[in-house]
């Protein structure tokens, strides 16, 4: 690591020196400096764009260029006639003006070279051959190497350190705008140009009312070459390793015109390629967004899906999937736009984890427990959308979308404890869920629009849990020999049994609306007022209870003897809230302030066992946001919201529910809201003029009697029994994050941290301590983007966690450094080849691991049809990776064990 560490440091510097600056001012005719003016340097000798530069708010521009070389310096403005002449550089730096004039003929200007960025308006254009040296594969090489746009450590897309909300083709959405999908699927030498759209707005009616300045899209335009041809990739391939044969097949085929397109993404390997992962397709929303998301209300639905572990870094011991998705959208006339999507995904994983957790409490009488497991997951699942546009003048438009979700899931987990013994527990479920959402906007004149938001969900969902405990039937009121007996009489099981065979069924259905409908006038060029009205209704029903299988394979129903607690539930919950809000929103000079208030009617109700608990009351919530526009590309962003936050059915449902063999909970009936406030303040800063982007952001709440959960242990156990209630406290978190960014020529340089703070209360065995944890988080990082020699990257993560439970703070350190390298070798060979490595400490005890990749493709020329390529993965075979992680009551070290070295040999086909 350290050799090329030096080696690529040494490549920075001598590609770092013999450079002068070039730099000046341009103007127009009085003087005035020009924003936005394009200025290009040509190299003469090799004839390529060698600089470029756009002037900032000043006119100023600068260029690093080669010493002792001709140049020709191109200098654009739109309406303004383009400056040439011919430089020679010596080895000092060189200032020069210009001053352009109008441009009063009506003949094409001839533009010898395309500049690599232009900014028109909200539209930041990419050239994307400009950012392209011939590694590049996938829309995701191309997209890192632009000034301004990041792939974060999630995948997703950034530009100006704001999350990019939708990726489309020529204009049509694909996948819905999911920019993870994009950036892995979408070839790199179909893409022409990359449009960035800020403050974008998908109903133009409402551009002009609703605040979109943190709303960005990017539209991928492709070559010509690509369009009414289906292009793409097809990729297969065979590989070995050491836990058996290794196969892949990866069809990727798209096809555009103006009038339709269809994209087609399979994918089928057992070498752990995800094309999305778990926690991916159960986010997939599908552009649905509740209209009562800025009312004030916050209700969770919760979920009853199996708790899947989830993938470490999309890592396990095993992986094999399946993957097939269609994407399609049709204009049958200029009026009516038609879409859709199916995803097709199934899953076989198995995942080896061994655990160690220390409870930090030693008052609390709970021992250390250490865990051994093997857990194979199946999963089965199906996601379908249709949407419709209809837009027959530009007053009116109607649309309306339906998503489908189906599934079905298993989960086969054996797990030895040290104070249990053996576990075997198994789970399924077949959930669906369908959403539908309607839209209408009508614009009656320029000063008054109307909009109607509908959305409907109904899902249902059925879990099934059963686990299998050890049991000594002849030493029952022994808890050493059988750590569970008090969980099992306090469940009412038969004791008499070789094993506690317990089952669980539960049942939740849930069927909500949520609508609105708002009114914009607009009272004058600075200023409008919008009023709405809205409700949301919520019905859920929930149903579980508890049997024993026993060793003759008949089914007992358990009779609980814990005290006032149930077997069975039964239980229907309502929820509605209706709601009258105003908002008004002034502009003035470089200010924009939108107060806003919203009055509530709410009502929750839940009835079991014969009895039915009311929550009714009137609550008014105030809101506001005051946005600063600095300069074009500057603001200060200031959002404060008090808001009501509810709770769903599972936590209200008062009979036992089993959710592990560690963990029984049981909810409460008399649970009420919790009232939040929350303060955020962002700032946003990029500079073409230099590529400075500067991101910083701090995020302060308070939640007032938020639901917690009492916990009562069993006296020398890890066994539990939840409840929750309202704390009556106040918890509060702090979230601070910042990064800084700026190019230096070919190089381009990073820096980012993030700071947290928790405070919140925890109640166990009838005690009350306060827990405050504190994480921080910082990484160096440093690239080049060569054209014409390899390129790098080196980063560097430092991270600190720090829980303070009580009488023992606990302090987990992370050191975290990675390099990645890409060449480009005689024009033919592509190689990549990336290294981390993270080691964490705690208490004293340190524990690392390092993981090596890398693959060699060859073809022939860009332009070829076929590709091949060697890929290996995890060089160093490493068996393991360990993850150390602080609770509310305890500290966990983890060791997961991966997939072993993987090498495969593919070839690609390149339509």
């Amino acid at each position: 690591m350290k050799h090329i560490f030096t080696l690529l440091l040494l490549l920075v510097v001598t590609t770092s020196f013999a450079q002068v600056k070039f730099e000046g001012v341009v103007k127009d005719s009085l003087g005035v400096g020009l924003e936005l003016a394009n200025v290009v340097a040509i190299n003469q000798e090799t004839k390529a764009l060698e600089a470029y530069a756009i002037t900032n708010d000043k006119g100023r521009y600068k260029l690093n260029l080669d010493v002792n070389s001709a140049y020709s310096i191109q200098v654009s403005y739109i309406g303004m006639q383009q400056i040439s002449e011919t430089i020679n550089t010596k080895e000092v730096d060189i200032t020069k003006n210009y001053t352009m004039s109008i441009d009063n003929s009506l003949d094409e200007v001839e533009i010898t070279y395309e500049m690599p960025v232009t900014i028109s308006g909200d539209t930041i254009t990419y050239n994307a051959d400009s950012f392209k040296n011939g590694t590049e594969r996938k829309l995701g090489d191309v997209l890192e190497k632009m000034p301004g746009v990041e792939i974060n450590d999630d995948g997703e897309v950034e530009v100006e350190g704001k999350a990019v909300g939708k990726v489309m083709i020529d204009g049509k959405e694909f996948f819905d705008g999911d920019t993870k999908l994009a950036t892995k699927n979408i070839p790199a030498n179909a893409i022409d140009k990359v449009q960035v759209l800020k403050n974008y707005s998908e109903v133009g009616q409402l551009s002009g009312v609703t605040n979109n300045q943190d709303n960005i899209a990017i539209n991928i335009k492709l070559k010509e070459g690509k369009k009414n041809f289906w292009f793409g990739t097809v990729t297969g391939g065979l590989g070995d390793s050491k836990s058996g044969e290794l196969y892949l097949f990866q069809p990727k085929l798209f096809y555009y015109s103006p009038a339709k397109s269809i994209n087609f993404i399979g994918d089928l390997n057992n070498i752990g390629e995800l094309a999305l992962s778990r926690r991916d397709m159960f986010n997939f929303s599908g552009g649905f967004q509740q209209p009562s998301q800025q009312s004030g209300t916050n209700i969770s639905l919760g979920s009853n899906d199996l708790g899947f572990r989830q993938l470490q870094n999309n890592q396990a011991k095993s992986i094999d999937t399946k993957f097939a998705a269609a994407n399609f959208s049709f204009s049958p006339k200029s009026t009516l736009d038609l879409s859709g999507f199916a995803i097709l995904a199934s899953s076989r994983i198995e995942l080896q984890e061994n655990s160690s957790v220390f409870y930090t409490d030693q008052s609390l009488d709970i021992p250390d427990e250490n865990t051994s497991s093997n857990t194979k997951q199946k999963s089965d699942l199906g996601l379908f959308k249709f949407s419709a546009k209809y837009k027959p003048n530009p007053n009116n438009q109607l649309d309306y979308d339906i998503l489908g979700r189906v599934s079905k899931d298993e989960q086969l987990n054996g797990t030895f404890s040290s104070v249990i013994g053996q576990i075997d527990q198994n789970e399924e479920t077949t959930p669906f869920k369908i959403n539908q959402n309607l839209n209408y906007y009508y614009t009656m004149d320029e000063d008054n629009i109307f909009a109607l938001s509908v959305q409907h969900l109904l899902q249902d969902e059925d879990p099934f849990y059963n686990a299998i405990l050890q049991n000594n039937p002849l030493n029952n009121n022994d808890a050493d020999n059988d750590p569970f007996d008090d969980t099992a009489q306090d469940l009412g099981l038969d004791g008499t049994q070789v094993t506690y065979d317990v089952n669980q069924e539960k049942r939740v259905k849930t069927n909500q609306l949520d609508a609105k409908v708002d009114y914009w006038n607009i009272l004058n060029k600075k200023s409008d007022i919008n009023f709405t009205v809205g409700t949301i209704y919520s019905n859920q029903q929930f149903d579980s209870n508890l049997f024993q299988t026993l060793d003759d394979g008949s089914d007992l129903e358990t009779d609980t003897t814990l005290e006032g607690l149930s077997d069975e539930n039964d239980i229907k919950y309502t929820f509605s809230d209706v709601y009258l809000g105003a908002h008004y929103r002034i502009k003035t000079g470089k200010f924009t302030i939108s107060p806003g208030v919203s009055a509530h009617a709410y009502s929750a109700v839940n009835k079991q066992f014969g009895t039915k608990t009311t929550d009714n009351f009137f609550r008014v919530l105030p809101d506001l946001n005051v946005r600063v526009q600095l300069k074009g590309s500057e603001t200060l962003n200031l959002t404060y919201k008090m808001q009501t936050q509810f709770t769903d059915v599972n936590q209200f449902a008062e009979a036992v529910v089993l959710n592990s063999y560690n963990s029984t909970f049981a909810g409460n009936p008399d649970l009420e809201s919790s009232l939040s406030h929350n303060v955020n303040l962002s700032y946003f800063s990029f500079n073409m003029f230099n590529y400075t982007n500067v991101f910083a952001f701090v995020n302060y709440s308070k939640n007032i009697d938020n639901i917690r959960n009492v916990s009562e242990f069993q006296p020398g156990s890890v066994i539990r029994i939840s409840t929750p209630f309202n704390s009556g406290l106040e918890d509060e978190s702090l979230n601070v994050s910042g990064r800084f960014q700026r190019r230096f020529g070919k190089l381009q340089a990073s820096a980012r941290g993030t700071f947290g703070y928790t405070k919140f209360s925890q109640f166990i065995n009838e005690e009350i301590s306060v827990n405050q944890n504190y994480t921080q988080s910082y990484t160096a990082q440093l690239r080049s983007n060569f054209n014409n020699a390899p390129n790098f990257e080196l980063s560097y993560r430092y991270g600190l966690t720090n829980s303070d439970q009580g009488d023992r703070t606990t302090k987990i350190y992370t050191n975290a450094p990675s390099a990645e390298f890409d060449a480009l070798i005689f024009k033919t060979f592509t190689f990549k080849t990336d290294y981390t490595y993270s080691r964490q400490t705690i208490d004293g005890d340190s524990n690392g691991f390092g993981l090596w990749n890398a693959n060699l493709a060859y073809r022939k020329s860009s332009d070829s049809k076929w590709e091949y390529e060697l890929k290996a993965t995890n060089l160093l075979d490493t068996a393991s990776r360990i993850q150390n992680s602080n609770g509310a009551l305890s500290v966990s070290t983890s060791e997961y064990f991966i997939q072993p070295r993987f090498v495969t040999a593919r070839f690609i086909y390149n339509l």
